[in-house]
């Protein structure tokens, strides 16, 4: 059941006819808490949110975050519940970040760093960052 009241930042149709390329949609457990890693730990821009559903952006590229609470009539709904691994297998990669700034925050803000900041032979400088909903975030930038 929707949590938000009033209306929403722009219209359903309006804000999907907006979208193209590639696109990502996170299910949390909690949306102000996941913003608040997101905002906090990776300095991403927040665009919208509300206790449902939140859009971030970073370098032209826009995801979603919608609260497991909204997918109730979603065929995800049965594999959301309090056990559920979420993300496995998956990074989320951000270019053009400092991965040591952020390692530093996420290890400041009580988050779980995987694998420190370190070049790596593919030319960019990255950390492994997990969220409180286990989704890895990689943060990296050219060496």
């Amino acid at each position: 059941m929707k949590q938000r009241e009033g209306e929403p930042f722009m219209s359903a149709p309006a804000f999907g006819h907006s979208l193209k390329g590639f696109n990502v949609n996170l299910l949390v457990r909690n949306v102000k808490a996941a913003v608040a890693f997101e905002t906090g730990v990776l300095r991403v821009t927040l665009v919208h949110q509300d206790p449902d559903f939140a859009v971030l952006s970073h370098g032209g590229t826009v995801w979603m975050l919608h609260a497991d609470h909204t997918y109730d009539k979603h065929p995800l709904s049965p594999l959301l519940g309090d056990g559920a691994v979420r993300g496995l297998g998956c990074e989320l990669r951000l270019y053009d970040l400092d991965p040591d700034a952020c390692e530093a925050r996420a290890r400041a803000q009580g988050y779980e760093v995987l694998q420190t900041s370190s070049d790596k032979p593919h030319g960019l400088r990255e950390c492994y960052i997990l969220d409180r909903d286990n989704y890895l975030w990689v943060p990296g930038k050219k060496i």
